[in-house]
């Protein structure tokens, strides 16, 4: 073959992997029977048929989730770069005044779950800049396209089915669920299954409520973390029993570094731990 001929097969076989990397390994077209069966499988775990049908109702295959979940690629970077991009200034000094803001809130919940001030707000700015940016894509949709796509098919399930328990439980309606492209939800963004574990009522009014409530968002953030061995009084930098909390919260060691960093930051502490990272 000449070089030139196999040149271009090359790149035709390049470019038709990079559409099969960004495409979803079953056929869109079985969709909406695969939904019929998913609408079954949820009442037959005790779901309401209500919220499965109030869950389930005008839900699409996005073909546009499953390029976003082929193409990540933030987390590559090293932790100067991250963290030096995503510790602003402007994140600090917000984070200050939310210290400032819910301090009596943030003392209860400390007394209440052990987990500081400082890391609760460091893990709400990181993820929403305190609620401002939560997402506005379906979780439904989202987590249901998911599901159906054969990578992380169980993983994604397990999250559709405990989606609509919090449409069930009334926590949340389905229009209300919009997040992140990979169905994150609320300030600090749970996924669903982790909203139906951790997820608190800390303001009093009967319902979790991660969306528009600081408080709840705050707390079932601190449940979070406790329910994944934080130790109450502990320190929080890498190597530490605290950070392998973090690093629950977000698997990437990259994020966790940046959510430890912060918090140390917020809280006034030495952050020579972190000049090695």
């Amino acid at each position: 073959m000449q070089a030139s001929l196999r040149a271009s097969v090359f790149a035709i076989l390049l470019a038709a992997a990079g559409q099969a990397s960004a495409a979803t390994c079953r056929d869109p077209a079985g969709f909406e029977k695969w939904l019929d069966d998913i609408a079954q499988e949820a009442i037959a775990q005790g779901i309401s048929p209500e919220a499965v049908r109030r869950g389930l109702s005008g839900v699409t295959f996005d073909q546009n989730v499953i390029k976003r979940d082929r193409g990540q690629g933030v987390f590559k970077q090293s932790f100067a770069q991250f963290a030096g991009r995503m510790v602003s200034s402007a994140r600090l000094k917000g984070g200050a005044n939310m210290l400032k803001r819910h301090a009596a809130t943030l003392a209860r919940i400390e007394q209440r779950y052990g987990v500081p001030a400082p890391v609760l707000v460091a893990i709400w700015g990181l993820e929403t800049d305190f609620g401002a940016v939560k997402g506005k894509l379906p979780v439904i949709r989202s987590v249901a396209t998911l599901a159906y796509d054969c990578r992380r098919s169980e993983f994604f399930q397990a999250h559709l089915f405990d989606a609509l328990r919090i449409v069930d439980r009334g926590d949340l309606s389905p229009g209300e669920m919009r997040g992140a492209w990979a169905g994150e939800l609320g300030q600090t963004q749970f996924m669903p299954s982790s909203y139906m574990k951790y997820a608190v009522d800390f303001d009093g009014d009967r319902r979790a409520d991660l969306l528009h409530s600081p408080a709840d968002v705050l707390a079932s953030t601190a449940n979070y973390l406790k329910g994944h061995g934080w130790v109450r009084g502990g320190d929080w930098v890498p190597g530490t029993q605290n950070f392998e909390a973090i690093r629950a919260w977000n698997k990437s060691q990259v994020y966790a570094q940046t959510i430890a960093y912060y918090a140390t930051k917020l809280a006034g502490r030495d952050t020579s731990a972190f000049q090695s990272q």
